[in-house]
Order: C-alpha cells, then structure tokens, then sequence
C-alpha cells in the first residue's frame, strides 16, 4: 500500500499491522516496521520526514490487544465512544445508589412503629404454687414451669408474667418478702430461676416478674434494722408514736380490715401496713428506700428479666399529715369503721409525688431497653374503681414515660350485667378515657378474683375469650382461662390464703387450684405423690389441656385460633377499633385497617336470650357475611344476610368481610386507634398515614 502526494510521495510499508504491537523484548512487526520506516526516513529530505509523521498520526489505528501497555491502553480508552458509555454508566449507578438510599429513608420515615413483644401477644398470669409440681410436694415451682413451656408455643403465648416466687414467710403467699434478691425453697433455687429464663428466652418467650414496692415481710432485715433504731434504716418504714393500750394515731383501715397499724414493743412505735400486719409499708419520703428498690431493679434486669409488673402502686405514699380520712358515711360510728369501703381513702392512696417515683423506675428500665430487640416491659397495678382518671395516669404524660399501660380490670364486672349495652359501656370506659395514642389492656381474671367462668358462668367463657383477643390491645389471661376453668369449693377447714383465715368470706383460694392438665391423677399437676396444696376441681377429668387439644371445637382449640388469628391479622392486631351496635343482648364492633379491604366484624351474645341483629342500616357491610369463627362450632362457615345476624346465649362470631368502603372515615366519633397506620396493597407495607 502506498501514499502519494502531488509534491512528494511517501512509500509506507505494511500498514495493515498494529504499529502498537510490540513483544516484551523488542521483537515483533512494529518493531521491524519502524526499523523500515527509520532507515527510509533516512534517505528523505527533512519535508519528507514531517510528511511521514503527519500521515502516520492520522492513520495509525490503535486496538485493543492483550498484554498491551498502560500508555496505549489509556490512549485507547480516552477515546469518546468508550469514555461516554463508561461516565454514563457511572453517574447512572450514582443516581441508582442515592434513589435507593432515598428510598430507604423514606420507608423508615413513613413506616409506623413495629408492635413490641408484649404488645403482639397476650400476658399469661402463672400462679407458681398451682402451675406445675415438679418435686412432689404438693406446691407448683419453678422447674414446673420449665417442664411446661411447650403450652406456651402451643397457645402462640409469648409474654409470661409469674406471681412472686422471692423468699418470704408465706404470709401473703409471696407478696410479703423477706428478700428481694433471693428465690424461696418452696419454688427452687436461683440457679432454676436462671435455667428457667435461659429456656424460656430459647423458646423466644418472655419473661415478666412481679415487684412490689409499698412493704416487705416483718422479717426483712431492713424492718428488723428500722425496728431497733439503726441510724441508715431507722426511717425505711412509716412510724408514729402511739402507746400500746391507747388509741391508734387515726382511722386509716388495712385492705384485709381493721386498723393500718400495730404496735411494735421493740421501737415503742406503731408501724403503718396497708396489708397485714406482717407486711410493713415502706417509707418512699426516704430517698435511701428509692435507692434500695432502684437496686433491686438493676437486680434482677442484669439476671436478664424482661419486665415487671408493679403491684399495689396507689399504695406507695402515704400523706405525711396522717389526719385521720373522711368516712363514706358520716354518721357511722366511728368504732364500727373497719373496712376500706368504709372510708374516702384520700390520703393512703394516689398521694403527689407517687409518679414521680414510678418514672424514676421507667427511666431505670429504659437504660436496659437500649440493647436491641431486649425492650423491658412496665406495668402498674391501681385499680381505681369509677375514679378511672387516676388510673389512666400510669399511663404518664406525653413528655413523660411512665407504665406501658396500667392494668384494667373493668371488663372483671361483665358478671354484673350480662347485656351487650353493659358490655359496650366497660370497653368504653377504659376506651373513652384513655389518653390518645396509648395502647389498651383488658384483663377478666386474676389471682385475687373469681374466675370469670364461675362469676359470670360457663355459658359465657368461650363469648368472653373471643371478646379479650380481639380487643384492640394486650389481652392478660389468668392460668386456666384457656380452658375455661371454674373456681373450687373450699372448706373452712382447707382454707389456706391467710386473708381467708381473717375473713372466711375473703378466702381467694377457690381460684386459685392447680392447673387441671390431664386426666390422670392430680390432674397431672402432681405426677409423683398424691398431695396438692388446694383441692383440684371435680371436673377435671373433662376439662383439662390434654383433652381439649384433641377437640376442635374446645374452649382451648378457640383460644388458640383467636389468638393466632389475632397475631396474624393487621385488622386486629393494630387496626381501628369502632362500635356497630350495643342492645340488651349484642355487642358488636368492626375490626379495620386503611388501605386493607379485609376487615372484621365481632358480634357477641352477652344477654339472657338468642337474638337478632338487624346491622342493615351499616352501609359499609356487605348485604351478606360470611362466619369465619363461631364459639358452637357448627355455625362455621354460616352466611347471614346483615339484617339478620342470629346467635345464641353466650355466642360469639368472628365474621370476616371485604369491604372499599371502611367505617371509620365516617363515623370518627365512634372509633378508635392507638397508632393510625395504612396499608400498601400494590407493594404490601404499612406506612404512616
């Protein structure tokens, strides 16, 4: 090939060979061409040489070879038509990575916040004397509940809340402690006490402890201490004077009856105890007494507790004054003062300062709650009565944390008036005074009072477990609800609760039998011996856990779908909340969340007879509803046109239902939510709405 000019011709040798190629030692075409070249170059006139130059940097084309060198490579990649495509695919993985990162913060942004642990499921009440005896002795302990935990993960039961189990004379049975940083021989040894968490924290349950700050056993090193007028101790409980024959230094009244104080020889004082007189009440006017019990917090949270429920709180403070309390009636004598109901207790309960002091232990709590995933739970005990505004103060203000939530015991007067108004005015008690934005709790059995299956009878239990779990909020289920279990008849003779050998009629031991397992001997509660510290129910060949987990139809079997369903349900787990109708027999709510078309309608039967229920007039229902769960079985699956819901006494039905027009956009003023989320159909999110 060659190339000519009209003035000049210039002779180029093989030009078809890449002029970059070189081997590593020299060798090679290029090199041998531009030997060639330099020896014409030679035989050329200067003009000649730059005309070679020229023609040689306007031709040469340079390729991509391997092993070529760094110069030629940057040369080679300089190049625009492979420069743009690389600066376009680099600014594009910048924009990618910044509307991912955009992306991100906005999901979090908008996301509501996820349920905590005792939010997502019920809090199961453990009586340990009546749980499980694993030694023989007749008295549930700790290696009981351990030999038990599969009941949990069956029931889909994550939060665990045990009675005490500290060291203590058993004058209360545990509520009166001898020491806070011990465990009581009759329930094991610390060493079960942390195998027990350890497993029960393998199985991802929880594990809530009972604290109780207002007083201590009469045997607790600090009330001997005080007792004898140690100089640090002196003042850790509430003393006055008064002489042992003479009247008391007023009229204030212990919860188990008859005067709050009793003399003590040794100090020459009487001491204040709201409870028995071998439970002294503390003195939380003394910071040191704060201090203590803070201690005791740190106790048992660095032993890995995930919370705590904080008994009798109303208690904690008492009026410094100690005039004496304004009677109920006025014009009873005096002397025949002797009970609580007798008087305003305006200056031992609720006391300024009271919240002060639970905040400090909230803010103890939270310190632990920093580690991820290991939230500590709070909650307060203050049943108020109709005074249900200082009851919602637990709940702290919304510059202060206090208590998750405050037990609510309202729903334990259903038995009072069986009806679905009655029904509908307990939930709106509690609904309708609660600060916005907190989260509910119901509770319809507990160690102190009787089993709602025999208050309000066992026609109901089934309409009253479908009504606790699908609440909005954390439902408590008191051991043995699950299966429906009915308090025992106890005999003078048997009585066992120290309350109930001061006042027969007192007595909290009938519902407080062990926990009917099998039908085997002792229930399975005692599988060694033949002794049980309570009489076991004569029913429990029928009702206990084993038989009903083979029955689908059970009281078991339903706890256990409601329970599930409500975990697994967006409607009922965090939903809005709004009342559909309330008569003499029915009450009824819908179950919803913005956003999801699948909602829920529960209509329970609390009255005296079957009804009808006639929701025509709720134009957000369908004209027919499909039964997804019914408390008789066999009205499964049932179709009702929505003017005529038929149930029996005591039914209950979990209707499921898909709707584009939900209730509460228009009717705000019947419906609540703790937390308003909405759901994302096309993508599946819940996000801030």
């Amino acid at each position: 090939m060659s190339y000519r000019n009209d003035s000049d011709s210039v002779e180029l040798g093989e030009c078809t060979r890449n002029p970059g190629y070189k081997d590593a030692d020299g060798d090679g075409p290029a090199a041998r061409d531009n030997i060639s070249v330099s020896d014409s170059e030679e035989k050329r006139d200067s003009i000649g040489v730059k005309r070679l130059s020229d023609a040689r940097d306007e031709y040469t084309q340079i390729k991509p070879y391997a092993g070529m060198p760094k110069e030629v490579l940057v040369l080679y990649s300089s190049k625009a038509r492979y420069r743009v495509p690389r600066e376009i695919l680099f600014w594009l993985t910048v924009c990618c990575t910044l509307a991912m990162v955009a992306v991100t913060i906005a999901v979090i942004a908008l996301s509501p916040k996820c349920l905590s642990w005792w939010q997502a499921s019920p809090v199961y009440q453990i009586y340990p004397r009546s749980f499980k005896d694993s030694d023989g002795d007749g008295v549930g302990d700790l290696k009981g509940i351990r030999e038990k935990l599969d009941h949990f993960e069956y029931l889909n039961i994550k939060s665990i809340w045990i009675s005490p189990f500290y060291r203590s004379p058993m004058k209360d049975f545990g509520y009166d402690v001898e020491d806070f940083r011990d465990i009581d021989p009759l329930f094991g040894t610390m060493k079960d006490f942390e195998d027990l968490l350890a497993a029960m924290h393998s199985k991802g349950l929880k594990l809530i402890m009972d604290f109780i700050p207002n007083h201590t056993s009469d045997l607790h090193r600090w009330f001997n201490l005080s007792r004898t007028r140690d100089p640090h101790y002196e003042d850790y409980y509430v003393w006055t004077d008064c002489k042992p024959d003479g009247p008391k230094p007023n009229n204030w009244v212990s919860i188990f009856g008859n005067s709050s104080w009793t003399y003590d020889e040794v100090r020459g004082q009487c001491y204040l105890h709201q409870f028995l007189k071998e439970q002294p009440d503390l003195n939380f006017r003394n910071p040191d007494v704060i201090k203590e019990m803070i201690d005791i917090i740190h106790f048992w949270l660095e032993k890995g507790v995930d919370g705590f429920r904080m008994d009798a709180v109303k208690h904690m403070l008492e009026a410094p004054h100690m005039r004496d309390e304004p009677q109920v009636d006025p014009n009873k004598p005096p002397e025949l003062v002797t009970t609580e109901w007798d008087l305003h207790s305006d200056y031992t309960t609720s006391q300024v300062g009271l919240h002060d002091i639970l905040r400090e232990f909230r803010a103890q709590m939270d310190i632990y709650s920093q580690e991820p995933g290991r939230y500590r739970f709070m909650v307060t005990e203050s049943y108020d009565y109709e005074e249900v505004y200082k009851t919602m103060m637990y709940y702290g203000s919304r510059l202060e944390k206090e208590g998750d939530f405050p037990f609510n015991f309202y729903l334990l007067d259903l038995p009072h008036n069986t009806s679905g108004v009655w029904a509908k005015h307990l939930v709106h008690l509690w609904m309708g005074n609660m600060p916005k934005g907190k989260w509910p709790n119901w509770v319809v059995g507990n160690h102190d009072r009787t089993r709602i299956s025999s208050s309000a009878g066992r026609l109901y239990v089934r309409a009253i477990n479908m009504l606790l779990l699908t609440l909005p909020g954390t439902a408590t289920t008191y051991y043995g609800e699950e299966i429906g279990m009915e308090n025992i008849n106890v005999t003078a003779s048997q009585i066992q609760d120290p309350a109930g050998k001061y006042n027969t009629s007192a007595s909290r031991d009938p519902q407080r039998s062990p926990l009917q397992w099998n039908a085997d001997t002792n229930a399975g509660f005692n599988e060694k011996t033949n002794l049980t510290w309570l009489p076991l129910h004569p029913d429990y060949e029928t009702v206990n856990v084993e038989d009903q987990m083979k029955d689908d139809g059970s009281v078991l079997a339903q706890y256990r779908f409601l329970n599930t369903l409500r975990q697994s349900e967006l409607p009922l787990n965090r939903g809005w909340f709004c009342y559909v109708h309330a008569d003499a027999n029915v009450f009824s709510y819908i179950r919803e969340l913005d956003g999801l078309k699948r909602a829920f309608l529960i209509v329970v039967n609390f009255g005296k007879e079957s009804a009808v229920t006639d929701l025509s007039s709720v134009r957000e229902l369908p004209d027919e509803l499909k039964v997804l769960m019914s408390t008789t079985i066999a009205n499964d699956g049932k179709v009702f046109p929505k003017s005529r819901i038929q149930t029996e006494v005591g039914e209950g039905l979990v209707i499921q239902y898909s709707t584009n027009t939900l209730f509460n956009p228009n009717h705000p003023e019947e419906c609540y939510i703790s937390e308003k989320a909405c759901y994302l159909e096309t993508i599946d999110i819940l996000y801030k709405c």
